[in-house]
This record gives structure tokens, C-alpha cells and sequence, in this order.
């Protein structure tokens, strides 16, 4: 058997990590009726995922550096997988608190070990992948959230739809990322030895201002779209999820041209050009008076936050006041918590005022991004040889 190329298995399991968690997204609207939970219910519930969150930061980061990527994404996929079902399953509005917050402990570090794993293997192969692997994160959980609106379509209830696609990735992510090659040790070896947590530089709380705005938005599109198209436009069925697969799909094929694009512009025009469009894209969902404007809105945001975490994940790797993956797990913790928190934000906020002005808060953030576009300026990379700027095929 030909031996897969390392870019192209760490572009597979970014792919197959967020299918099962996409399977869940279009069922929130399910789960919510299930439980009789108003918009503030829903919103203190989905609190759990970024709890879950927080309590990864003090150890996720340093289990990382010393187990390295390949231990933490085969681990991390039996972990996520064994939880991604469980909110589906949850009686009560408790139990679907804790069992988020154990799927955001399951969530951080998973992703955290693909993170360092692509990092690693550009610096080794000296091929650039960083976009273009979260370009096959978007496209895994796009995949995923179709799953779960043909779930809708055909009536399958939402615990065992999700629990199905998970038994099913499974032993296809374990014979993946049980594949991918144990790299140098002197790669692992140097976050292993020196990491000790810190408080970050200005650089670094740069480029997490940066991110946070561009996961905030993603999360929150992902919990409320179908929920936005229900109660805004009376969208029902497999209808609801239409809007979360235009934005996935939109965000996966910015991914993928941009790499190119980050070689041809600069990661700084990239970041404020796409900054641009997600603030277009969000005033176009405000005031779109019919589903398939609302629907363009949702296109636009998904190209204007296409390429911020990837981008962020290089400048922050670039770093040298600290290890690599110490500083990608800082990074992380705060994309995932921009992601976890905003959902909880808007729902706070549509409950009272209605989720027209809920999404509406996101326009801050987005500018905050917007601001701190500058701070993506390549720093070590000018002076290192290591990464090429080409694409892996």
C-alpha cells in the first residue's frame, strides 16, 4: 500500500474531527423543544461548553507538549467521540450543562493536538497547510450538519442520529491518526522540556483579541442560524439547517484559497479584507426581509471568517517569547472560548430583545478583529528558512 503523504492525513482528520459535532448543531432547535427550554434556558445550558473549556487551560496545553499531536488527536478522538451524543441524550436542562461542559473539556483538547500537529508538520515538511486543513475542518462539520438536517428530513431523533455518525468515524479517525508518523523527538522536545504556563505578551493577546471576534461569530452562526431561520422566517424541517451549510460551505472554500492568497497578499490585507466582508455579510442578516437574503448574509460571514484562525494559529506559532504549543494553547483555549460564549451571549440577549438584535451585538467583536488585523504581521518567520511559502498537494 502506497504511504499517504503526512499534509494530506493531517488535512483527513481535520475533515473527520467536527463531523459528528456538526450532526449536532441543526438538533439544537430539537433538543430545545424537547426540553421546553426558552432562549435564556437554552443559552445558560450551552454555557457548558465554554466551562468545559476553562477547565482544559490549566493542564491541555502541557499534556500537548509532552504526549505531542499524534497521542492527543488518538486519544482525543476516542475521548470527543465518546461525548459528542450526549447533549442529545440529556432529561433535564441540567444534565445538558454538564454534559457540554465534558464535551468542551473533549473538544479543546482534540483540537489542541490537530493544531500542534499541523504546525509541526509544516515545520518539517516545509510546506504550508495551516488554511487549507481548517479549510477540511469546515468542510467535515458542513458534511456534518447535513447529516443532521437529513436526520430532520427523515425523522430520526437527535440522540441517536449523532450517537450513529460518531460509532461510525470512530475506527475511521483511529486508523487515520493512528498513521500519522511519530515525528523527530527534538520537535516534541522542546515544548516538553521548557513549558511552564505564563501569562501572555502583547503579541500574543494581539492576535487572541484578534481571533476572539472571528470564533465568537462562528459559534454563534453555528448554534442560532437554525434557530434564526426558524423564529425569524418560520423555516421549518431540514429548511433550518440551510443556513449553517451555506455559511460551512463558504467558510471552507475561503480555507482553501488561502494559503494562496496569504502568499500572494500577506496574511494583514487577507485578515482586514475578509474583516470587511463578515461585517457586510452580518448587516445583510439584520435586515434581509426573506430567507434567501438572509442566507447571502450568512454566505458572506462564512468567506469573512474563513481564514482568521488559521491565520492566527501561524502568527501565534511564529512567536519566540515561548514554545510553540504553549502558545497555541493559550490561542486556542481563547478561539474556542470565543466560540463557546457567543451562543450564550446572543441567546442572553434574544430573550428580551429577540435574536435580530442578539446577532446584531456581533458587529462589535467583528470590529474589535477588524482593529487587530495588524498584529498578523509575520515576526520570526522573516528570519527563518524553515517554511516555504507554497501549497502541499
Amino acid at each position: 500500500m502506497r504511504a499517504v503523504p503526512l499534509q494530506r492525513l493531517v488535512m483527513l482528520i481535520f475533515f473527520l474531527q467536527p463531523i459528528a459535532f456538526g450532526a449536532w448543531l441543526p438538533r439544537i432547535p430539537d433538543v430545545q423543544a424537547k426540553l421546553n427550554l426558552g432562549t435564556a434556558d437554552l443559552a445558560i445550558a450551552l454555557l457548558g461548553l465554554p466551562i468545559g473549556t476553562l477547565l482544559t487551560l490549566s493542564f491541555a496545553g502541557r499534556v500537548v507538549s509532552r504526549i505531542g499531536g499524534r497521542a492527543a488527536i488518538i486519544y482525543g478522538f476516542v475521548f470527543f467521540l465518546a461525548v459528542v451524543s450526549l447533549p442529545a441524550f440529556a432529561p433535564t436542562v441540567t444534565l445538558l450543562f454538564f454534559s457540554l461542559m465534558i464535551l468542551g473539556v473533549a473538544l479543546s483538547t482534540v483540537e489542541l493536538g490537530m493544531n500542534v500537529e499541523a504546525d509541526l508538520t509544516e515545520k518539517v515538511t516545509g510546506l504550508i497547510i495551516m488554511s487549507r486543513s481548517h479549510g477540511f475542518w469546515s468542510l467535515g462539520i458542513m458534511f456534518g450538519s447535513l447529516l443532521g438536517a437529513g436526520a430532520i428530513a427523515i425523522g430520526a431523533p437527535p440522540h441517536w442520529s449523532i450517537l450513529a455518525v460518531a460509532v461510525v468515524v470512530l475506527p475511521i479517525a483511529l486508523f487515520v491518526s493512528t498513521r500519522l508518523p511519530k515525528l523527530p523527538e527534538s520537535h516534541h522536545a522542546e515544548t516538553a522540556a521548557t513549558y511552564r504556563f505564563k501569562l501572555p505578551g502583547l503579541a500574543l493577546i494581539g492576535i487572541c483579541a484578534f481571533v476572539f471576534g472571528v470564533t465568537m461569530t462562528e459559534g454563534a452562526i453555528a448554534d442560532w442560524s437554525a434557530v434564526y431561520l426558524r423564529d425569524v422566517f418560520g423555516s421549518e424541517g431540514a429548511q433550518m439547517g440551510l443556513g449553517y451549510s451555506v455559511f460551512a460551505f463558504m467558510v471552507a472554500a475561503g480555507r482553501f484559497s488561502g494559503d494562496y492568497m496569504k502568499g500572494r497578499f500577506g496574511p494583514v490585507a487577507i485578515a482586514r479584507g475578509c474583516g470587511i466582508a463578515s461585517l457586510a455579510g452580518m448587516l445583510i442578516i439584520l435586515v434581509a426581509p426573506a430567507p434567501p437574503f438572509a442566507l447571502l448574509g450568512f454566505a458572506a460571514i462564512g468567506v469573512g471568517v474563513s481564514v482568521g484562525f488559521p491565520l492566527a494559529v501561524t502568527a501565534a506559532a511564529a512567536l519566540t517569547d515561548r514554545p510553540a504549543a504553549a502558545s497555541l494553547a493559550i490561542l486556542s483555549f481563547v478561539a474556542l472560548l470565543g466560540f463557546l460564549v457567543g451562543p450564550p451571549i446572543i441567546g442572553f440577549i434574544g430573550e428580551y430583545w429577540g435574536l435580530r438584535i442578539g446577532l446584531a451585538v456581533l458587529m462589535v467583536p467583528l470590529f474589535v478583529s477588524l482593529i487587530f488585523t495588524h498584529m498578523l504581521t509575520p515576526r520570526a518567520t522573516e528570519n527563518s528558512g524553515r517554511l516555504v511559502e507554497r501549497e502541499a498537494v
